[in-house]
């Protein structure tokens, strides 16, 4: 028997070695033999039934030759016979011998390990030994403890795919034997002790046992543990301790974070110190991955500040940032600036962020003396027309459009409504008509500084009449977008104007002129003060929403204190709930995601007093609107202004409740709330239905976040259209629209363009609308064609027309520059002003006779908040620029994979300046240069690479 001779290595070695010659041997004979000869070959090996024969004849001969050892070993180590002889150390070595084995196999899990399907039928005899020798007093024998240690690791191994899973067998076997372990230490048997490594078993065990441990937590805390204490689970987050930096030292650094999370102990990761440069990325991308199915708002704080902590210890700022902005954090921003206060470079890049995000944050002039001036006019967005406008030059789109280039009348099939207009077919709609293209005339202009119709001479304007006035004179703002000077300039005539709704739309322009652009100046306050304060009922209107778009996301309080009379009054009247609701909308924008006490008092206070015959006029949502805007993204901070929002006795209470919860749960793919905002569409309503209106697009925006969750709303929606009263279904194509902005995905352009043509007429305006919504500034062909077969099929329809036209206007805005999602650094971020300006949108779809196809329709301006422009620009250290080649193409998920997966698919390369659309990701093609943006989006600065060599050629 070779383990009981005493020098046990070598005869293995010998035994193996004659097995494999003696294997070669015999292969050949065995090929020729055929069945019968290998059937008596079993025979003379083991005289047991047919079955079991024929089962030893599969195997070769070495094989047979393992099977056997391993069977010697474990008769060995339990000693049946009870032979004196057979010694403790005898035993270890036979012990020794099985550990050989398995360790060897199940480094590698191909296939099931030979071992472990010999040692099946020893599994019962070796637990058996085990539980005799387990109670037994053997402290003081140092070579019993070794081999009940070593015995209790192989159970465990043996357990993995024997054990009862229930039972959690392997980790009780484990624990057991790390206890022994701990034990030789205290015996000074540190050298055996040492032999307790994971690793050897292979990851496929070191897998399994994470499982286990994750399951043994939450059993121990069902049955009454307290998860804050460590005392109940020592020994558990003793085996975390091992296995999570295993994990993260083999690559497996999901899984670490998975076990982590199971055992509520993320912050363990921190304290880690196999995390370096060359996996933290992986780490935190995974972790704020996974906040996306946090559903309790202190977990899904704990997974961003983990991934936040680790980009700072690892020295990168910006994305440290990133995740700051992700989670509402700005109060980390002075922090991060003066921790990276060597690297200026960094500063910039960061506070070109904080532009795009609209963060109103001013760097002081003690913190960073030479660049403070700089930087703050980065944060400002103060060069963003320049550059803007540069790219328009370099793509050779500078020359201004007509809304007939836009139409292209020219190409329908019967000349429909162009043609009859002519003739003086539809002449009584005429000032529609020109409404509709002055709004088109300013989306397909917007930024360019240029037009057609409104800057030549003011002939244009006096083509419209009352509130399309306004909207004329406002058009100009929106034409010289974030050019604040020379806008102001031409603006500055209409301020004087004779006409109250010219004067009006001048305010209008001023606030859109500097929307997202900070100027020392501030010229749109010192303009547009008079005006609240003033008598005029348009100048009020005009006035609140220029400074609720001028400001979007600044929370200023002297804006605040020029808006709050204004929700505050007390008079009666629509009139005055006009007033009062586009200033609470203002507040709401100016306020976005910043919980404000002041703003959200005063608005539950006056939509408690308001009478009934005031909550029923059709702006009061945008009251309820401007509540939710104030929590955006706040999750559970809301829950309070809920509450107090049920008290009202009026069905706006439950408009104003479910308006608020959606938007305080925007983009977190909350599964919870989506199934609360599902029961109610559920209810059959033919009227008073607002909330399940509201309810539909809430759907949509908590789940614009993330992939899957949009995926599963987009089949619900199907349900919803099924089964659902009309209320509920016009919904749908705007809940569709708030998942795809700037996103013309083709299967939900097809779905909105059956929509578009559905008997219902708000059905089919919601859907033409979310047309140019998921298609803003694409310039897709395709919704292009769909939009002019609907301006003929609805030629005689007024309503319809319209709403076509400001499609198109959507679709060509900004000539394909511009894009409204407010989504961006890698869809990681989304603004909120961005996101208030398109929800404004989509409430005054829920009643366009009211709103955008009667007078407010200059509320689409406020998707001016939402312009971004869609450009890649590559700059040096002092903002010149300077072209290098990107690749371009389908961004790729590749968190959590392993290795190092390709980022984009199907990629172009270009030469910046490049514009990216929504699922679209860019990477440097050249390696001359680093990126200081760990994104490229926007405006990036470029550094040279130190280790880069020039090909030999080019030397």
């Amino acid at each position: 028997m070779a383990p009981k001779d005493d020098d046990d290595k070598p005869v293995e070695i010998m035994a193996e070695t004659e097995s494999a010659q003696k294997a070669n041997d015999n292969k050949k004979e065995k090929d020729a033999a055929g069945k019968k000869k290998s059937k008596r070959g079993g025979g003379k090996g083991g005289g047991a039934s047919d079955d079991i024969v024929d089962d030893e004849n599969a195997m070769s001969e070495e094989d047979r030759e393992l099977k056997e050892r391993l069977e010697t070993c474990v008769s060995t180590l339990v000693n049946e016979a009870n032979e004196a002889s057979v010694t403790p150390p005898i035993r270890l070595r036979a012990l020794d011998v099985v550990v050989t084995e398995l360790r060897s196999a199940t480094s590698s899990m191909t296939s099931v390990p030979k071992p472990l399907k010999f040692l099946r039928p020893k599994f019962d005899v070796l637990k058996g030994y085990y539980g005799s020798i387990e109670g037994k007093a053997i402290e003081g024998e140092r070579e019993m403890v070794f081999l009940r240690a070593r015995l209790a690791d192989v159970l465990a191994v043996l357990a993995m795919t024997l054990g009862k899973h229930e039972e959690r067998e392997s980790l009780n076997f484990k624990l057991k034997g790390t206890k022994d372990y701990d034990l030789l230490v205290a015996l000074g048997d540190s050298e055996s002790a040492s032999d307790d490594n994971l690793g050897s078993w292979g990851h496929e065990f070191v897998r399994s046992l994470a499982g286990e441990i994750g399951q043994e937590y939450g059993a121990r805390v069902i049955a009454g543990a307290d998860p804050d204490d460590d005392g109940p689970f020592a020994d558990l987050l003793g085996m975390v301790d091992v296995v999570v930096p295993f994990n993260v030292s083999h690559n497996a650094e999901a899984e670490a974070v998975d076990l982590l999370i199971e055992v509520q102990r993320l912050k363990k990761i921190l304290e880690l110190d196999s995390i370096d440069e060359g996996n933290y990325r992986r780490v935190c991308m995974y972790l704020i991955k996974t906040a996306d199915f946090m559903s309790d708002p202190d977990d899904y704080a704990e997974v961003l500040e983990s991934a936040y902590q680790l980009f700072i210890k690892q020295n990168q700022y910006y994305d440290a940032l990133r995740v700051a902005l992700r989670m509402g954090n700005e109060d980390a921003i002075p922090a991060l600036l003066s921790q990276c206060s060597d690297d200026k470079l960094m500063k910039k890049q960061m506070c070109i962020l904080l532009a795009r995000q609209r963060i109103n944050y001013e760097v002081e002039e003690e913190v960073d003396e030479e660049d403070a001036d700089e930087l703050n006019e980065l944060i400002g967005n103060e060069k963003l027309s320049e550059e803007f406008l540069k790219v328009a030059q370099d793509l050779d789109v500078m020359d201004p459009k007509t809304p007939e280039d836009i139409y292209k009348s020219h190409l329908a099939e019967t000349g429909g409504f162009s043609r009859r207009r002519d003739a003086g077919g539809a002449v009584v709609d005429s000032a529609r008509a020109n409404l509709a293209s002055t709004y088109v005339n300013a989306f397909v202009n917007a930024g360019f500084g240029q037009d057609k119709l409104m800057t030549p001479d003011n002939e244009w304007l006096y083509k419209n009449k009352d509130h399309g006035m306004m909207a004329a004179s406002a058009s100009l703002g929106l034409i010289q977008l974030w050019n604040v000077e020379e806008g102001l300039a031409q603006i500055d005539k209409f301020l004087y104007s004779s006409e109250e709704y010219v004067k009006a739309g001048a305010a209008l322009a001023v606030g859109i002129i500097s929307s997202g652009v900070r100027n020392d100046a501030d010229p749109t306050l010192a303009l547009l003060d008079e005006h609240i304060n003033g008598d005029s009922h348009i100048m009020k209107c005009a006035a609140c929403t220029g400074l609720g778009i001028a400001y979007a996301g600044s929370a200023r309080e002297d804006v605040m204190e020029l808006l709050l009379p204004l929700v505050e009054q007390e008079a009666r009247g629509p009139e005055t709930m006009l007033e009062v609701s586009l200033a609470g909308l203002a507040l709401g924008m100016i306020y976005v995601g910043k919980c404000d006490d002041a703003a959200g008092g005063t608005i539950v206070q006056r939509l408690m007093e308001a009478s009934d015959e005031e909550l029923d006029h059709s702006h009061a949502k945008f009251l309820c609107l401007g509540l939710g805007l104030l929590f955006l993204g706040r999750m559970e901070k809301a829950e309070a202004m809920i509450e107090a929002l049920r008290t009202i006795e009026h069905k706006i209470s439950k408009l104003a409740a479910i308006v608020l919860e959606t938007c305080a749960y925007a983009g977190s793919g909350n599964v919870l709330k989506v199934q609360e905002m599902l029961h109610q569409c559920a209810e059959h309503l033919e009227e008073d239905a607002e909330h399940q209106m509201a309810a539909v697009i809430g759907i949509g925006l908590i789940t614009m976040g993330e992939d899957v969750g949009a995926e599963m709303a987009i089949r619900s929606f199907e349900h919803l259209l099924h089964y659902c009263e009309l209320p509920v279904k016009r919904a749908v194509p705007l809940a569709l629209g708030v998942l795809n902005i700037s996103k013309s995905d083709y299967s939900v352009i097809d779905q909105l363009s059956r929509m578009s043509h559905d008997p219902d007429a708000e059905m089919s305006q919601n859907a033409i609308l979310a047309m140019g919504l998921t298609s803003a500034g694409t310039n897709n062909s395709r919704v292009a064609g769909l939009l002019r077969q609907l301006s003929e099929f609805y030629s005689k329809e007024a309503g319809h027309v319209f709403c076509v036209r400001i499609a198109q206007a959507m679709l060509h805005m900004g000539k394909g520059l511009l894009t409204l999602n407010p989504m961006h650094s890698d869809k990681m971020i989304t603004s909120g002003p961005a996101l208030g300006g398109v929800l404004t949108l989509i409430y005054s779809c829920l009643d366009l006779k009211s709103t955008l196809l009667d007078k407010t329709h200059y509320l689409l301006y406020y998707l001016t908040c939402a312009m971004n422009p869609r450009m890649l620009i590559t700059v040096n250290e002092d903002m010149s620029w300077r072209p290098v080649t990107v690749r371009v193409g389908q961004a790729v998920e590749t968190v959590g994979q392993a290795g190092k997966p390709k980022t984009i698919t199907g990629f172009q390369t270009h030469t910046t300046p490049v514009l990216i659309s929504t699922q679209e990701r860019a990477e440097l093609g050249t390696e001359e240069v680093l990126s200081v943006s760990s994104v490229l989006e926007g405006i990036v600065i470029l550094k040279d690479n130190p280790d880069y060599e020039a090909p030999e050629s080019d030397k």
